[in-house]
């Protein structure tokens, strides 16, 4: 059978599987093993599966996924995000729509040491839907902005997402960080723009609230230095080479720990949360990790990826457009799928097809690292994006009294923000690699 399609029909099965809500990583791991006994024998699958969990487990970058975690799992029950929320609204809360964009600027800095986009997502809404409900704004604006400020957090780093690109793509976690920051901070700087805009056009639906003073501001400031702090000795060590992105990790979820006592939120029931909360996401994703690399294994045995690589590289039109159509390939992806998912199961049947394209005149580093970020880029639509949007469904299940429908229509302006970013990314590779070149 031409391997193609047997590929087409490895993909096929998995959503179908995935369709009867069967658990992600089992819908990619029975038809791996089943299309890896096909094209090899019992004995070979056997002995596949006998080495498959130590190669796996024994990396060692994986450790920096459960210590990132843990260190949102303690900002997150440390009750950091109530102190970001009140600074930044304290600053623009008297703005028109500023609660909302106070929200957005509150979630791009506890994304910078959660790294998870459902957490910051449902983090920072406990506190800040209080309070747009009591100052009247739409529930459409409030839960939208929710929503799509929640993709800050893998969008800023540290992002969970990014470490697994880079060890799939074999590539230096502290580069992909440093990459990812300029979009990161313009993904937050669009989301500011386009709440604006829509306030001018919606003026009741994001009425202002009474300015503070200065005094009450500096009190507020006072309150978010634990995050800074942090924030500042994990890049600040990392980049400076103080330790590596794993020590990094280390460091930051034993200061998010300190700062949680600090703040007078952690305590003895909410340290057992955060380490079980971040025990149970992390065999979540060391599962789904398994079943891609069994789907992988299988796809590696038909050829596949080689395959798919030799026909795009044979295609007669500009490489940039074979790179777009993998974009919208995994924009139809995340109405069906979440992000880890996509990235372990596409990652390494995609990656060698864009690295053999010729992109600007990017050396193997660059390209690697300039194709992380887009991806980064597009999963993050997927996470408010109808029809999953897995964001909205978080955002509208503690907003009970908001219809879904309305949601999603809030979204709209921040998608269109995602897509012009997408397109900055796409044209001007230097907007993501520039902070990269200057470590090198």
């Amino acid at each position: 059978m031409n391997p193609l399609l047997v590929g087409a029909a490895l993909f096929a099965t998995m959503l179908a599987l995935m369709a009867l809500r069967v658990p992600i990583a089992i819908a990619m791991f029975v038809p791996g093993a089943i299309g890896y006994l096909s094209l090899s024998s019992e004995a070979a699958l056997l002995s596949h599966l006998k080495g498959a969990l130590f190669a796996r487990f024994s990396v060692y970058d994986l450790s920096v996924i459960p210590l990132f975690l843990l260190m949102g799992q303690f900002a997150t029950q440390g009750g950091l995000s109530s102190a970001l929320f009140r600074a930044a609204a304290s600053f623009v809360g008297h703005f028109r729509g500023g609660l909302a964009m106070a929200a957005v600027l509150a979630c791009a800095a506890f994304g910078a040491i959660c790294g998870s986009s459902v957490a910051t997502a449902a983090t920072v809404a406990q506190v800040a839907l209080p309070e747009m409900k009591r100052f009247n704004y739409s529930g459409r604006l409030a839960t939208a902005t929710l929503a799509a400020g929640g993709t800050l957090g893998i969008l800023i780093p540290p992002s969970v997402v990014l470490v697994v690109y880079a060890i799939l793509a074999q590539q230096n976690i502290a580069k992909l960080f440093a990459a990812a920051m300029i979009p990161g901070i313009i993904a937050a700087l669009g989301y500011l723009v386009a709440i604006g805009v829509y306030v001018r056009l919606h003026p009741g639906h994001g009425p202002a609230q009474p300015r503070h003073s200065w005094r009450e501001r500096m009190v507020t400031l006072r309150n978010v230095w634990p995050v800074a702090a942090i924030f500042l000795v994990v890049f600040g060590g990392i980049y400076g080479g103080l330790f590596t992105p794993t020590e990094g990790a280390a460091v930051g979820a034993v200061g998010t720990f300190i700062g949680g006592l600090a703040n007078r939120e952690l305590h003895g029931r909410a340290i057992r949360r955060s380490f079980i909360g971040a025990a149970e996401t992390s065999a979540m994703i060391f599962m789904i990790f398994l079943g891609a690399d069994m789907l992988n294994s299988a796809l590696a045995l038909s050829q596949m990826p080689a395959q798919l690589a030799t026909l795009v590289g044979t295609l007669q039109v500009p490489p940039i457009v074979i790179v777009g159509g993998v974009l919208m390939l995994y924009v139809a992806l995340g109405c069906v799928m979440d992000e880890l998912s996509m990235i372990l199961l596409t990652v390494p049947v995609v990656f060698p097809a864009i690295m053999a394209l010729d992109l600007f005149g990017l050396n193997a580093t660059e390209k690697a690292i300039w194709f992380g970020i887009l991806i980064l880029m597009v999963v993050e639509i997927g996470l408010i994006a109808p029809p999953v949007g897995l964001n909205v469904y978080v955002i509208n299940g503690l907003a009970r009294d908001v219809p879904m429908s309305e949601t999603y229509r809030g979204v709209v302006p921040f998608l269109v923000t995602d897509a012009l970013r997408v397109l900055l990314l796409l044209f001007f590779p230097i907007v993501s690699l520039w902070a990269v070149r200057l470590l090198d």
